[in-house]
Formats: structure tokens, C-alpha cells, sequence
């Protein structure tokens, strides 16, 4: 399995902050190569929108055309620029030029998007036929060497599925799975 890439331009942790453009990576991610016209079916924007995040996020090398996908020389269809998504190390790229306001941006955007996703499986999960919505927390003594060990077993997981779900069969949506793995405050 490939590593995910580094990233170290604060220019290009600012155009992932945006929220649609972090849903069109999301998309890619989860179906492979795409079109603006299925981001903005998936996201409900305009197609000019989804074109317009498709062209920020290869401005800045997250994204690129996949030709050999298109139907014919108009048909544009885009594909992640690293298959296993990317790695962010905020305390290197605040130490950067202009890496303090993007470190603050990308933290900003992304604390509300995850507030956002613990609120609405909360808000959700006791209605019926809307999905499946979860929450778990769990408590582990580990070394931090198990620690490592751990999110490498569970990023495993979550890759297998991953290859084994890609694309856009009917009946499958976009789950998000988010995991969070620290030492407790507290101990």
C-alpha cells in the first residue's frame, strides 16, 4: 500500500480549508475518477461551481485531468493527484512563510466540519432509514509505538474497504469515517 503524500505549501492547506473543495476530495476518494457534473450532483452546487474547485484543487496539484477516462476530447473527468490522500503536519507548516494564517484556517474549517459531523450522528441516529450512523469511543493502554501500530491496522481496514467499494454502484452513498487517536488529557 503507497503512502499517503506530504503536504507542505500553507498555500495549499488554505484551498483544502474550503468545505466544498474537502467534499469534492472526499468524492474522489470514495468513487475514483469523476466529473463536475457528478460533484455537483453529489454536492447539490452548480456545475460551474464544481468546475471551478475542480480547477482550484489542480492549480494546486491535488487534483488532475484523467483523459483516458473521458467518453471523448471535450468530456473532462478528474482524478486525485495521490491516490492514498495526503498527510498535513501542522507544526512544520506553520513554521513556513504564510504557514501560521493557513495552520489557523485549515484548524478553523476543519474543527467545524467535525463538530458538524458528531452533531448530526448524534442528531441522527435515531431515525429510521436515513443511514448508519455511529459513534464509539474507546479507552486503550498503549505505548505510542502500539499507538502507531493501531492506526496502521485501522487505516488498513478502512483502505480494504475502500478499494473494494469504489465507485458509483446504485445504493451506495458517501459514508464518512472519522477516527481520532490521542493520549487522554487527563493521564
Amino acid at each position: 500500500m503507497a503512502e499517503p503524500k506530504p503536504l507542505s505549501d500553507p498555500r495549499v492547506l488554505r484551498a483544502i480549508a474550503h468545505p466544498v473543495r474537502t467534499r469534492i476530495l472526499d468524492e474522489i476518494s470514495a468513487t475514483g475518477p469523476i466529473r463536475a457534473a457528478d460533484v455537483a450532483r453529489e454536492l447539490g452546487i452548480p456545475a460551474n461551481q464544481a468546475s471551478f474547485h475542480l480547477r482550484q484543487l489542480a492549480k494546486y496539484g491535488l487534483v488532475e485531468e484523467a483523459p483516458e477516462e473521458a467518453r471523448d476530447k471535450r468530456d473532462r473527468v478528474w482524478r486525485a493527484t495521490a491516490e492514498q490522500g495526503f498527510t498535513v503536519n501542522l507544526s512544520e507548516l506553520a513554521e513556513a512563510p504564510g504557514g501560521r494564517a493557513a495552520v489557523e484556517v485549515f484548524r478553523s474549517s476543519k474543527m467545524a466540519s467535525l463538530h458538524e459531523v458528531v452533531d448530526r450522528a448524534f442528531a441522527m441516529s435515531k431515525e429510521e432509514g436515513r443511514g448508519v450512523f455511529a459513534v464509539s469511543d474507546h479507552a486503550l493502554k498503549l505505548t505510542d509505538d502500539e499507538a502507531h501500530q493501531l492506526r496502521g491496522e485501522i487505516d488498513a481496514v478502512i483502505e480494504a474497504w475502500a478499494e473494494r467499494t469504489r465507485g458509483r454502484e446504485p445504493g451506495r452513498r458517501t459514508y464518512q469515517v472519522v477516527q481520532v487517536m490521542q493520549p487522554r488529557a487527563d493521564g
